[in-house]
């Protein structure tokens, strides 16, 4: 009776139920703990990434904090062990990930794609955005949930007021500086801010990786960068400065790959490869008619956006503030105070850089799933039995692209939606 009234007292953290009472052994614990039953989710069940609990909050870190201090010793060591060394893995030393070059081109020929279609498929399938907040709702009529937090929202009961929306409510995409030298100058100062153009992160990402634009020019190295002392250096001599030798020279580099939409792409440019893009996708639209086949197209070119911009971030370093929307790819944020977020008289308007991910570098506007446009609003009621999904996504289906399988759990279509008049019957 002592040891029962002792357990019972005991939180259930604390609890060391002993395992023979069940016919256990450690043995069974350890190989649960391998498999990972308690901390693995069902990827068929895969729900909305969880806001912050606030505005004040910070965004969770990718990286746990100790790892980060843990390498930021392990690299303090290494530095007094031998101050002058030569980086050896790229991109930190300057030169391209070889094999990255292609999946930066496939992201960039993506992104374009990407554009051109929605743009088309607004023309078929509406979009509305609130007045007062970013709320975005695809279909002819917006819902009638109750989620608006714009201004004046507690005199509407947070009802939206809608209208048209455009291409930048479908998909936000931020911008950030261009580098020239990611490698020997990776920060942008405050004076610098109105001389440096400030691109689509997804593009500069691109450009970093290999994609190379006349527009946007950025130095190509032969000979890997040195670390003294924490600084880096480069002793490459200046009439190699612009020589691109790491598999793609600058003229071979003006040369896509073989795309997918029937272009032979040898010995042009990648201006008139993208004008030679528009017009077939345009003669495509003009011939076929079919918006399920362009919102096929459309919704295959944002899955290999994001999976080959994810693919790419995992070599190519991308920063982002913990308080607010910017993002910078490079290896350290810039230092241009344009900060505005929480906390950002304690930073003097600087910053708060940490680790980026790719919700950060391409933001997907979230959106309610509607299983039937021709059905009435969606009603604040049944809120909690409807789904959500990105609006490229949500664009996409209802223009008649299949449902892809990853986004099936976000859109809750295992989950029977009652009538309005059947939800206190409900339990």
């Amino acid at each position: 009776m002592r040891q029962t009234f002792q357990i019972r007292h005991l939180s259930l953290k604390s609890r060391r139920i002993p395992l023979n009472l069940f016919g256990l052994s450690p043995f069974h614990t350890r190989n649960a703990e391998k498999l990972g039953y308690d901390d693995a989710p069902d990827p068929s069940y895969v729900d909305l990434p969880k806001p912050r609990v606030s505005e004040s909050s910070r965004k969770p870190y990718p990286t746990p904090m100790k790892v980060l201090i843990q390498r930021a010793k392990e690299e303090r060591v290494a530095r007094k062990a031998q101050p002058c060394t030569m980086v050896e893995h790229p991109p930190d030393n300057g030169l391209l990930v070889p094999d990255l070059v292609h999946v930066a081109h496939s992201v960039y020929l993506a992104w374009k794609t990407l554009l051109f279609g929605i743009s088309r498929l607004l023309d078929a399938v509406p979009i509305q955005r609130c007045r007062f907040c970013f709320e975005v709702h695809i279909g002819h009529v917006g819902h009638e949930i109750r989620t608006c937090t714009g201004e004046k929202s507690g005199f509407r009961s947070a009802t939206h007021i809608w209208r048209k929306g455009s291409v930048q409510d479908v998909v936000f995409f931020p911008k950030c500086y261009h580098l020239y030298d990611r490698a020997v100058k990776p920060r942008v100062g405050h004076d610098e801010k109105h001389d440096i153009p400030r691109i689509p992160a997804i593009l500069e990402l691109c450009i970093q990786a290999g994609v190379d634009l006349e527009k946007y020019p950025t130095k190509r190295r032969t000979k890997p960068v040195y670390n003294i002392e924490g600084r880096i250096v480069d002793f490459e001599s200046v009439k190699e400065m612009n020589e691109v030798k790491t598999g793609l020279s600058t003229r071979t580099s003006d040369n896509f790959v073989k795309s997918d939409f029937g272009i032979e792409l040898e010995g042009t440019s990648k201006s008139s490869f993208l004008r030679k893009l528009s017009n077939t996708l345009d003669q495509q639209y003009e011939v076929d008619t079919e918006v399920r086949q362009l919102s096929i197209q459309t919704l295959d070119s944002w899955l290999e956006m994001v999976s080959g911009a994810k693919k790419i971030m995992e070599k190519y370093m991308v920063q982002t503030c913990g308080y607010c929307p910017e993002v910078q790819v490079g290896p350290k944020g810039h230092k241009v105070r344009m900060c505005r977020a929480s906390k950002h008289q304690s930073r003097n308007g600087l910053h708060a850089w940490q680790e980026a991910m790719i919700d950060d570098l391409v933001g997907p506007n979230y959106v309610w799933h509607v299983r039937d446009l021709e059905a009435p609003p969606l009603d604040n009621k049944l809120k909690r039995y409807y789904g959500k999904v990105p609006a490229v996504v949500e664009l996409c289906v209802q223009a008649g692209a299949p449902i892809p399988d990853q986004y099936r759990s976000m859109m809750r279509l295992d989950v029977v939606c009652p009538d309005s008049d059947e939800v206190d019957l409900v339990a």
